[in-house]
């Protein structure tokens, strides 16, 4: 598996940026894929989840009603849409591949990372 996260930047507070997890050599159509972000001197945490058709999402308490995780079949890849970002929201951010069709935010469903995009977000 090749995932590949994008779409990173820097954005002023209340802005918006759209991730985008790539999947190069399409394995992960029948796998849920979730996004997570570490900040600098923190833990990597959980940030959304979608089910393998997309059917079902989850979110973190800190980014519900803010982000919005979905599938674009058609470009294969799974992205974050990102809005109302605050500076509590910079980190690196990673996107994983599941073992399985459904997760949530239990690390050690995931089996398969991508690289990290940086997203800074100035107040």
């Amino acid at each position: 598996v090749q995932l590949q996260a994008s779409g990173g930047g820097l954005v002023q507070a209340g802005g918006s940026l759209r991730l985008s997890c790539a999947d190069s050599r399409r394995t992960f159509s029948n796998n849920a894929v979730g996004w997570f972000r570490q900040a600098t001197g923190k833990e990597r945490e959980f940030v959304a989840a979608i089910s393998w058709n997309g059917g079902s999402t989850t979110y973190s308490d800190d980014v519900k009603g803010r982000f919005t995780i979905s599938r674009d079949r058609a470009r294969n890849t799974v992205d974050l849409q990102m809005n109302s970002l605050k500076s509590e929201d910079t980190a690196v951010y990673y996107c994983a591949r599941a073992r399985s069709s459904f997760a949530g935010a239990d690390r050690s469903q995931y089996n398969a990372w991508g690289q990290g995009t940086q997203v800074t977000v100035s107040s």
